[in-house]
C-alpha cells in the first residue's frame, strides 16, 4: 500500500432604450481602451467588479486553473472567492490520537507516501515510494542545499531583477524588480513562503549563472544517491523537476544535519522588504510538532506536496507526501493522520 444612468428628459421609450444601449457601448469601449492603455503603460488593467463570493470556477469549471485546488486558491486572491473548506485533520485542534489506525490509513489523500526512520533507514509506511513525479517547490530544498554547499556569502546584497519576477506561476511574486536583499534573506524567502522570484534570483547570481546552478543541483543529487531525481530550474515551476519519495527522504536526511537550512525552514514567518512572509507549512510552530526540516510544493501537475523531517518520540523521521488530493490542506491532514498511526504503533512497542 504501501451596473446605468438616466436618458435625457422627455426621451420616449424607444429613444430611451437606444440611449441606454449607446451608453453601454460607450462604457464598454472606454473600459477596453483603459485596459489597453494600462497594459501598454505597464500598469495592471482595471479590475471588473465582481459579485460577492464570485468564483469563476463555479460557472466555468473547465477553465485550466479550475482543474486543481491550487487554481481555486488563486481565485480567492484575485476575486475574493471563498476558499475550499480546510481538511478537518489539518486544523490546529486536530487530535493526534486514534484507536483505529486502519481507518486513518484509508483516509490518506496523498498518492505517494514514505515515512522512514532517518537513523536506522527502517521504512514505517510506504505507498508508491518509487514513483518518479514532479515535485514543485520541494525543488527549493535542493536549491538551498546546493547554495549552502557552495559557500557563497549570505550577507552579499542581491538586486531582484525583472526576469526573476516573471514566471509561469499563476500566483504573482510579492517581490518587485529592484528590491535589494541579502542572499540569506532571499534564501529564507525561497524556503519559508516559497517565493519563486527569490529562488530565481539565487540561481541567477550563482557563480556561472542559472545554468551552472542547475548543473550543481543535479551533481549534488547524484552525490546524495538520488538516482530518481533531476532538476531543470531552481523554483520548482517546471515539471522537469522530478524525484521519488525514496530520493526525497535522502535529501531530508542530509538537510536535517545542515543547521542553516534547518533554522530557516522551521521559522513560522519572516519580515523582509517591508512585508511579513509566513511559512507555507501550517504545522510549523504547533506545540505538538517538532519539525526539523520542512518544505511545501504545489502545482497542478505535482499536486499538493509536503516533505518534513520530524521528531516523533525519540525517532527522527523523514515524512514525504506527494500529490495530495481532496480539500484544502489535505497534505497537512495526511501528516496528522500518519502521526496518529505512528503514535499508536510506537506506543504499542
Amino acid at each position: 500500500m504501501y451596473i446605468v444612468g438616466n436618458a435625457p428628459p422627455g426621451a420616449g421609450p424607444v429613444n430611451r432604450g437606444a440611449f441606454v444601449a449607446r451608453v453601454l457601448r460607450q462604457l464598454a469601449v472606454s473600459f477596453c481602451a483603459a485596459a489597453v492603455w494600462a497594459v501598454a503603460a505597464g500598469l495592471p488593467a482595471p479590475a471588473q467588479a465582481q459579485a460577492a463570493n464570485f468564483h469563476p470556477c463555479n460557472s466555468q469549471p473547465s477553465l485550466p486553473m479550475c482543474q486543481h485546488g491550487y487554481g481555486k486558491r488563486i481565485a480567492v486572491q484575485r476575486w475574493g472567492a471563498q476558499p475550499d473548506p480546510l481538511d478537518p485533520d489539518a486544523a490546529a485542534n486536530a487530535s493526534l490520537v486514534t484507536r483505529n489506525p486502519a481507518k486513518e490509513i484509508e483516509q490518506l489523500k496523498s498518492t505517494t507516501i514514505l515515512v522512514q526512520d532517518m537513523d536506522t533507514s527502517e521504512v514505517l509506511f510506504a505507498r508508491n515510494e518509487g514513483v518518479v513525479r514532479p515535485i514543485a517547490s520541494i525543488t527549493k530544498l535542493m536549491a538551498a542545499w546546493t547554495l549552502v554547499k557552495a559557500g557563497l556569502p549570505m550577507d552579499e546584497i542581491i538586486t531582484v531583477d525583472a526576469s526573476d519576477t516573471r514566471s509561469t506561476s499563476e500566483l504573482p511574486s510579492r517581490l518587485t524588480a529592484g528590491t535589494r536583499l541579502s542572499r540569506g534573506d532571499l534564501l529564507r524567502l525561497a524556503l519559508i513562503p516559497s517565493e519563486n522570484s527569490a529562488a530565481q534570483a539565487l540561481g541567477r547570481t550563482y557563480t556561472g549563472g542559472t545554468a551552472a546552478f542547475v548543473a550543481a543541483m543535479n551533481a549534488e543529487a547524484r552525490a546524495l544517491g538520488m538516482t530518481d531525481s533531476s532538476f531543470a530550474e531552481p523554483s520548482g515551476l517546471s515539471n522537469d523537476n522530478q524525484s521519488s519519495a525514496r530520493d526525497l527522504a535522502k535529501l531530508l536526511q542530509a538537510i536535517s544535519a545542515q543547521p542553516l537550512i534547518r533554522q530557516y525552514t522551521a521559522e513560522t514567518s519572516y519580515q523582509a522588504a517591508g512585508q511579513t512572509f509566513r511559512n507555507t507549512n501550517i504545522l510549523v510552530g504547533r506545540p505538538q510538532w517538532e519539525i526539523l526540516v520542512s518544505k511545501t510544493g504545489t502545482t497542478r501537475e505535482a499536486g499538493d506536496c509536503l516533505v518534513m523531517a520530524v521528531k516523533v518520540g525519540q525517532r527522527n523521521l523523514a515524512m514525504v507526501l506527494l500529490n495530495a488530493q481532496g480539500t484544502s490542506g489535505s497534505r497537512f491532514g495526511d501528516a496528522v493522520r500518519l502521526r496518529r498511526v505512528l503514535d499508536s504503533r510506537l506506543a504499542s512497542r
